[in-house]
């Protein structure tokens, strides 16, 4: 993630749908949207410590280097998903993995203790592959659902794209879930409007990762 300016991108990319994020939270002051961001790469730590009000939320440059440790990324969020700390009546958690590249731990074992806990496997679980060497055999068993594939961004404007799409309109339909209808899809039970460009896009003469 820290070459080909990837890291870089995704700063500037969070930090520019965080106003976009707030803007949907503020349409539904029923439902309190709560932050919080996990680094992994040679280990796995918490970016964003405590779980933040969106309206609080500031995002600090996030680094990643060394080898990919999702599988301990993915035990420390089951951990969080527990009741507690969780409590038994709650909008679904929406979980999004963004990576460009393969696990270097046991990611199986990972996402089998976080589907283990009731709010992980009810979870919205969204993807971003960045890049054309990310796993997306390993980014669709995050998603669990065939019919919702990872998003491809293969360049920053892509990466803008794909998680202000996400932290908008998969935010607003998991805080105030609508009914199904032909334009959407299933995510952990929530019906999701469909990323039209977001399966198939094109490699165009732009895409540099």
């Amino acid at each position: 993630m820290g070459v080909d300016g990837k890291i870089q991108a995704l700063n500037n990319a969070i930090r520019e749908a965080i106003p976009h994020m707030q803007e949907v939270a503020d349409e539904n002051p029923n439902a309190q949207v709560l932050v919080r961001a996990l680094r992994f790469s040679t280990g796995a730590q918490w970016h964003i410590t405590q779980p933040t009000p969106i309206a609080d939320f500031k995002w600090e440059n996030l680094n990643a280097d060394g080898v990919t440790d999702l599988g301990q990324a993915l035990n420390m969020v089951a951990e969080q998903l527990r009741i507690p700390p969780m409590t038994d009546r709650a909008l679904p958690p929406v979980l999004v993995l963004i990576s460009d590249g393969q696990p270097t731990d046991d990611f199986n074992a990972g996402l089998k203790t976080l589907l283990h806990e009731p709010w992980g496997k009810k979870a919205v679980r969204v993807a971003i592959a960045i890049g054309e060497d990310a796993d997306h055999e390993v980014l669709q068993k995050f998603i669990g659902n065939p019919e919702f594939q990872p998003l491809q961004a293969n360049n920053p404007e892509a990466l803008k794209n794909k998680i202000k799409w996400t932290s908008t309109v998969v935010l607003k339909a998991a805080s105030a879930p609508t009914s199904q209808t032909e334009d959407t899809q299933t995510l952990g039970n929530v019906p999701i409007p469909k990323a039209h460009d977001s399966n198939t896009e094109a490699i165009s003469a732009g895409d540099i990762w």
